[in-house]
């Protein structure tokens, strides 16, 4: 199954529709399929990849567009990525993975920590 991102304002995607790769035979295949079926000649689909996360395939296939649009996310058209709205404004964007990175390294302790921004530190889940 094909997975489309519909992008709204800000390149920002509303809503992720699933088409049957009988139909998306590319994506250009696929965008058409969705802007017959929603009669929105105008919307804008870029196709995703659901097993696509930080620029790895999960099932060993070539990753696309770095990251799965999931609804939320903005869409990259320099970077042609999908990437996560930034969590604090310390973070960095990781320009392989398109993901993004705390400035500490999250502790490697098995238990379970939250950022703090203020400390730019992880503090341990209470």
């Amino acid at each position: 199954m094909a997975h489309f991102c519909k992008l709204g304002i800000g390149n920002i995607v509303e809503q992720v529709v699933v088409v049957s790769n009988d139909i998306a035979t590319s994506e250009q295949a696929g965008v058409d399929f969705l802007n017959d079926l929603y009669k929105t000649p105008y919307d804008i689909w870029k196709q995703t990849s659901y097993n696509t996360r930080g620029n790895v395939h999960a099932l060993g296939g070539t990753p696309f567009r770095k990251n799965y649009g999931a609804v939320g996310y903005y869409y990259d058209q320099t970077k042609d990525a999908f990437m996560e709205k930034k969590p604090f404004s310390s973070w960095v964007l990781n320009e392989t993975t398109c993901q993004w990175n705390a400035p500490v390294a999250y502790p490697d302790d098995d238990k379970e920590h939250d950022w703090n921004e203020q400390n730019l530190s992880w503090d341990l889940r209470e």
